[in-house]
């Protein structure tokens, strides 16, 4: 699986952007995805994961309210919209694929990484 991601940019704090991530190579059909982010100095985190086989999602707290996941499995796309941005949600955002992670966002379990978009909050 090929992932790429877009739609990162920088902006001011309140405001909003939608990520983007296409797959190739491989059906994202019944697969876990995931956005994680990482800031300079720190630790990938997760942020969101759905589930496409299902649609369940999972967000870390301090997203919550905040960020939103969702697929187009016909496009075999997946979106983070995240809005009320902060700039504590700067970083570069990663979307990841998983056969099987436990519907969890350790960084471990996801075999599929795109390259990053980065987002800036100030």
């Amino acid at each position: 699986v090929q992932l790429v991601e877009s739609g990162g940019g920088s902006l001011q704090a309140g405001g909003s952007l939608n990520l983007t991530c296409t797959a190739s190579g491989e059906d994202l059909r019944d697969k876990y995805m995931g956005w994680f982010r990482q800031a300079p100095g720190k630790e990938r985190e997760g942020v969101a994961l759905i589930y496409t086989g299902g649609g369940s999602t999972y967000y870390r707290d301090s997203v919550k309210g905040r960020f939103t996941i969702s697929e187009d499995n016909a496009k075999n796309t997946v979106f983070l919209q995240m809005n009320n941005m902060k700039p504590e949600d700067t970083g570069n955002y990663f979307c990841a694929a998983a056969t099987n992670c436990g519907f969890s966002l350790r960084a471990d379990r996801y075999t599929y990484w795109g390259q990053g978009t980065q987002v800036t909050v100030s």
